[in-house]
């Protein structure tokens, strides 16, 4: 099993900056890919951004493309999401997600096993 943390969430004006962190324990998880989801309140959980498990490949939902990077650190089992030019719309519970293996896509829910509890952020306009 692997355990995933989430930290780094909190309050920020418009505009601010925030870097959120997703610590891996248990079974190794060097070889997971890994992504970022966020759920704002009465809607569903929607795909952020996903790092493959040697970080040569990220993705990017549109909405946060050349604001939002992902990256991670295998030696520390720690992935990151450096949130940038924030909006309130970007308010949501902020989860991180990683898979055992590839399920064909990195953009749905069903293709990850393991998830955080989630990180709240907050934008205030």
């Amino acid at each position: 099993q692997v355990q995933l943390v989430e930290s780094g969430g909190g309050l920020v004006q418009t505009g601010g900056s925030l870097r959120l962190s997703c610590a891996a324990s248990g079974r190794t998880c060097s070889t997971c890919n890994t992504a970022w989801f966020r759920q704002a309140p009465g809607k569903e959980r929607d795909f952020v951004a996903a790092i493959t498990w040697s970080g040569g490949n990220t993705y990017y939902a549109n909405s946060v493309k050349g604001r939002f990077t992902i990256s991670r650190d295998n030696a520390k089992n720690t992935v990151y999401l450096q949130m940038n030019s924030l909006k309130p719309e970007d308010t949501a519970v902020y989860y991180c997600a990683a898979d055992s293996s590839y399920r064909g896509t990195y953009f749905r829910e069903y293709a990850y096993d393991y998830w955080g509890q989630g990180t709240q952020v907050t934008v205030s306009s």
